[in-house]
């Protein structure tokens, strides 16, 4: 397996999962162009800062990228200790701009791996509702569908990760047929980044006991990382439409 070659854009490169991705991708002979709020702190063939949370940012900033993009990692995101409004705006409609606004640039043989998390796996209880908001065609009409479709604060997390394993299995097989385009995500556990704390609070202390009994250790960003750089690589040329979960084997304990 290897990434010789390809131009894969990160999300989220600053630090935990994007950063250790960007090292490991590199390492594996890619040109690694990284996004972030906040400067990071290694070696780039290119890095632009950017709010992925906004629509005219990500608009300026696909004008910045490169024009031909092998493989797009959407890391980027904020705990559910953020407010609803940003939650929604950075985890799903932002990283769903960011993609359509991409893949005419993406190659046949071209990837994009979405972050999701374990605790999206009860999307079948809300399918139709992120079916809904997955048919809004733009950032805006994404916006006034969850202005009439309110999320509760203390679900928002779990909501939008949900939503986003849908919106990916919807696109899967069309954008594959159509533009040899594959799209998965990744659903770790808890993982040591800088936001491991967040979502401790936002858990609770009874879940995050519950959890602790069901696992060995958190995971190291870099072992969800090499995962992310697998779905990237020619490797996987035949998985698509796939939530993979990286998480020890913790969402096993539940059935």
């Amino acid at each position: 397996m290897n990434l010789q070659n390809k131009t894969l854009i990160v999300t989220g490169v600053a630090s935990g999962i994007g950063a250790e991705l960007a090292r490991l991708a590199r390492f594996q002979g890619a040109r690694v162009i990284g996004v972030d709020r906040h400067e990071p702190q290694l070696t780039l063939e290119g890095f632009f800062q950017a709010d992925l949370g906004d629509a005219a940012s990500i608009e300026a900033l696909v004008a910045k990228l490169p024009a031909r993009v092998d493989a797009l990692c959407n890391i980027a995101g904020v705990p559910g200790t953020a407010p609803v409004k940003t939650v929604a705006e950075v985890n799903y409609l932002g990283l769903r701009h960011l993609t359509q606004a991409l893949l005419p640039r993406m190659p046949a043989g071209g990837s994009i791996v979405n972050v999701a998390s374990i605790l999206g796996t009860q999307w079948p209880q809300r399918l139709e509702l992120h079916k809904a908001l997955a048919a809004t065609d733009s950032f805006g009409a994404g916006q006034q569908w969850l202005a009439a479709n309110p999320v509760e604060q203390a679900s928002c997390y779990q909501y939008f990760k949900e939503a986003l394993i849908v919106w990916s299995f919807q696109q899967a097989q069309g954008w594959f047929r159509d533009h040899s385009v594959r799209i998965n995500c990744v659903a770790p556990g808890p993982v040591f980044t800088p936001i491991l704390g967040d979502f401790v609070s936002m858990l609770g202390p009874e879940r995050v006991a519950e959890d602790g009994q069901r696992m060995t250790r958190p995971a190291l960003a870099d072992e969800v990382a090499a995962v992310i750089a697998f779905l990237c690589s020619d490797a996987a040329r035949w998985v698509n439409g796939v939530n993979l979960p990286v998480d020890g084997g913790l969402a096993a304990t539940y059935m």
